[in-house]
């Protein structure tokens, strides 16, 4: 029996993305599942685990309705992210549109903390 060399094992790669190829939007290359669209994408038992290890770390709901209740408004929804020292790292309008005076809208914030996909094998050539 021959001796075979053992394989190097890459550390794990996070933060890494790529394009739901169902709508488009930038997502963590390790997702099995689009967070925008929730088409899967994987189908595989090491993406299923990690789905299940996910965890909802913030979750925010609330409703808004025009400040002047005779008048029609205008929203615009923002996300700032900032890092431990309070810094601006990314900026993004989310969605922007207005509402009658009878009309409402509700909107959900949620975080989603999903553990960093395992060390990968280096391909043997």
């Amino acid at each position: 029996m021959s001796a075979r060399p053992p394989l190097h094992v890459r550390a794990p790669l996070t933060a890494r993305t790529r394009v739901c190829p169902h709508c488009k939007a930038t997502i963590l290359e390790s997702a099995n599942v689009c967070p925008g669209c929730r088409h899967h994408l994987k189908f595989d038992s090491v993406a299923a685990q990690r789905q299940a290890d996910t965890r909802t770390a913030l979750r925010i709901e609330g409703t808004i309705r025009s400040p002047r209740p005779a008048e029609p408004c205008e929203y615009c929804v923002v996300i700032a992210i900032r890092d431990e020292r309070g810094q601006e790292v990314g900026r993004h309008v989310v969605g922007v549109g207005a509402m009658r005076p009878d009309e409402q809208r509700s909107f959900t914030l949620s975080v989603d903390v999903v553990p960093p996909p395992g060390p990968r094998p280096l391909k043997r050539d």
